[in-house]
């Protein structure tokens, strides 16, 4: 009786639990996972992308937040940025809202602006079309469509999608999705403006982790590669085949091993395999799009594990030639990995970083050795460090894009180095004063603590800054530099006021000039058509 009792009690909630065990559902291709499955909050979702996806879906167009945000927030972590994927075209992004404007070249993408914040919207993109002709899973869902020669007005991009045929997965004819994509003689893709279905943009993003789809409005992960499976399992795969996926972008092999890196995932063996093959590939990648991704590995906040699995896959040449040549010094790379770290410490304690400061100590043991080398052929010091600082940068730029606005602040960073070690009066608080200081102290700080700066002047210097000025002036040291020498005059000067090394004659017409002048001046001579020059 007891027994059949608790069984009537407790047995509901055994088929309840057993009824939620999966929320996800199968639908249009993909899996759907509600939000018990996937866990994610939508109040963690910054404003602006909830904003876009909102306006625009109020206009009948799908909206989604995209990519490694989804990813990050599946995996618990804060993302630094959001991106929305829509079916609108630019344009129709553009004319739904006010502050958005169209950007870029190889993929037209739209930036919405909100306060400091930048969300950035992109259209649904497809297969080359060739690669469409020969069959995929949407094709019984699309529509043809007859194009029309009369251009698409603002309102006609606002109607409903079932009333302008097909619907907003339909093929807009040769204008919306059958564009072609150029690609340069390596299979590098130089211009990819082909625009599909969500079904199709899935599959063409680069790893299965970046590939999931949120919607805000009623909290679903939309997943067509079986991405949701591989984040939970912390691997990164490539979709489709990884060496034709590299080949269309090589950048992609450095974007798999920041990933890894920076979340701890492992790099699946077929995703890793090709590329040890293909890494000269990225000899013929702009260095501007180098430094982009280069920018982000430095600043993810994982640089170290970043740099550490760029090292693994050999890739480190690639983007960080400077790190292979400093690799036989012990000295240099103690300073590198030890400024990365700093770095990782102020991006997790939400701190301003410059990546001035950064470039700065990735190139320093380059300098100096250049440095040295020119003063040892008779140059100055300082002309022989800033020419050195000059033929540094110059270099770097072949494989590293580093913008030219940074070269005033990098070079400040490394000509203030050598007056650490002038401690007298003048110069200590010269120094002390400059705006730049902070930086240049810690930088000096750095290289202190691995042996490549004097540990007790570094020292001095921490203690000086914030000392009292009776202190100061009792931490002061005598100015031991060498004083520049005077010079001499050329010629000693006769008592005429001229010198003596001019030739007599020339010296005669100096003086009638002067005279000539007093003339000038003279009351009775102002009237310069009754002046007349004396000749000599």
């Amino acid at each position: 009786m007891i027994k059949k009792f608790i069984e009537k009690i407790f047995a509901p909630k055994k088929v309840k639990a057993a009824a939620t065990a999966s929320t996800s559902v199968r639908k249009d291709g993909a899996t759907v996972y509600k939000q018990a499955e996937h866990g994610i909050n939508r109040n963690d979702i910054s404003a602006g992308a909830l904003r876009v996806c909102e306006m625009l879906q109020q206009e009948n167009f799908k909206a989604y937040v995209v990519g490694g945000a989804v990813r990050d927030l599946i995996l618990g972590r804060h993302p630094k940025d959001f991106d929305v994927a829509t079916n609108a075209t630019p344009e129709e992004v553009r004319n739904v809202i006010r502050r958005a404007r169209i950007i870029g070249r190889r993929f037209k993408l739209v930036h919405v602006m909100f306060g400091q914040e930048t969300i950035e919207v992109s259209t649904f993109r497809a297969n080359h079309p060739e690669a469409e002709d020969a069959g995929s899973d949407d094709s019984a869902d699309v529509a043809d469509v007859t194009s029309t020669d009369e251009p698409e007005t603002a309102s006609a991009s606002r109607r409903r999608p079932d009333q302008r045929g097909g619907g907003r997965d339909d093929k807009y004819g040769d204008d919306f999705r059958h564009k072609k994509a150029h690609a340069d003689e390596h299979g590098r893709l130089l211009r990819d403006n082909v625009y599909g279905n969500m079904g199709d943009d899935a599959v063409r993003r680069d790893f299965t982790m970046n590939a999931l789809f949120y919607d805000p409005h009623d909290e679903t992960v939309w997943d067509y590669v079986n991405g949701f499976a591989d984040v939970k399992k912390r691997t990164v795969v490539m979709i489709g085949d990884p060496a034709t996926r590299y080949r269309e972008d090589p950048v992609r092999m450095l974007r798999a091993a920041r990933l890894a890196g920076k979340l701890g995932f492992t790099i699946d063996p077929a995703t890793q395999a090709p590329i040890a093959e293909l890494k000269p590939l990225l000899q013929h990648v702009p260095s501007a799009r180098i430094y982009d991704e280069a920018l982000k590995m430095l600043l993810s906040g994982d640089a170290v594990k970043c740099l550490k699995k760029l090292q693994e896959l050999q890739l480190q040449s690639s983007m960080f030639a400077i790190v292979d040549r400093a690799a036989n010094n012990p000295q240099a790379m103690k300073l590198i990995n030890l400024v990365l770290a700093r770095t990782d410490e102020r991006i997790a304690q939400d701190k301003s970083v410059s990546p001035a400061f950064l470039f700065a100590a990735l190139f320093w043991h380059e300098v100096m050795p250049r440095a040295e080398k020119l003063e040892a052929k008779g140059e100055l010091p300082m002309v022989a460090l800033h020419t050195a600082m000059d033929d540094v940068l110059d270099a770097q730029r072949k494989s590293l894009a580093v913008p030219r606005r940074l070269d005033a602040n990098i070079k400040e960073l490394w000509a203030s180095q050598p007056r650490f070690a002038w401690r007298s009066k003048g110069k200590a608080f010269r120094t002390l004063a400059h705006p730049r200081f902070r930086a240049s102290y810690d930088f000096y700080e750095l290289r202190a603590q691995v042996g490549d700066a004097d540990i007790e002047i570094a020292h001095w210097w921490e203690k000086f800054q914030f000392a009292s000025e009776d202190e100061q002036n009792q931490m002061l040291m005598a100015d031991e530099s060498p004083r520049p020498k005077k010079r001499r005059s050329r010629g000693r000067k006769n008592s005429g006021g001229v010198p003596a090394a001019i030739a007599p004659e020339a010296t005669v017409n100096v003086r009638a000039k002067i005279v000539s002048a007093e003339n000038y001046a003279a009351p009775e001579n102002r009237d310069r058509e009754q002046f007349k020059p004396e000749q000599g």
